[in-house]
């Protein structure tokens, strides 16, 4: 069980820690650096990041993590590893919240509205920096609920190691 429970706790941290840093270059430096173009420039690339980020490593860590996470912290509470369990379900139950929830409700939609969208020469500026203004603060949440969940993992797997 303690072979199953390393595999898990493994593939908890690499997921988290992968889309913590996906979410943060996102907050840092993509969304800054497409508000620094023209706006239908902006849109084009944004529009094109939203179809190539749909692949199966990005959907795999994004939506195994919180499974991945559970599944630990069950594992740690079974082998009596009580904290660092908890801490693992912490870090599902955060991810859950504050990734998944905003994703699919707000930024996935607003994703899906701006690849609909067909906004005229004059519009595109207030087109992207609607869009871009409200997704970046979300992603902000995003990026947040990322790290915490990252801190928890690794906090879990300080104390399994200790008590192990």
């Amino acid at each position: 069980m303690k072979i199953l429970t390393g595999v898990s706790a493994t593939a908890t941290l690499l997921f988290a820690a992968a889309l913590a840093g996906v979410f943060f270059a996102y907050s840092i430096s993509v969304m800054i650096g497409l508000d620094a173009v023209k706006p239908g420039q902006a849109i084009a690339a944004m529009r094109a990041i939203n179809v190539k980020i749909q692949n199966p490593l990005f959907l795999m860590a994004f939506l195994l993590m919180p499974v991945a996470g559970a599944v630990t912290g069950v594992l740690l509470l079974v082998l009596g590893q009580r904290t660092a369990g908890l801490l693992f379900l912490a870090a599902a139950a955060v991810y859950v919240l504050g990734t998944l929830v905003p994703s699919f409700a707000v930024n996935i939609p607003m994703n899906d509205a701006l690849d609909a969208a067909r906004p005229s020469a004059g519009e595109l500026a207030r087109v992207w920096s609607d869009y871009s203004s409200r997704w970046t603060a979300w992603n902000h949440v995003r990026t947040l609920s990322s790290l915490l969940s990252v801190l928890f993992v690794g906090t879990g797997l300080f104390i399994w190691g200790r008590g192990a």
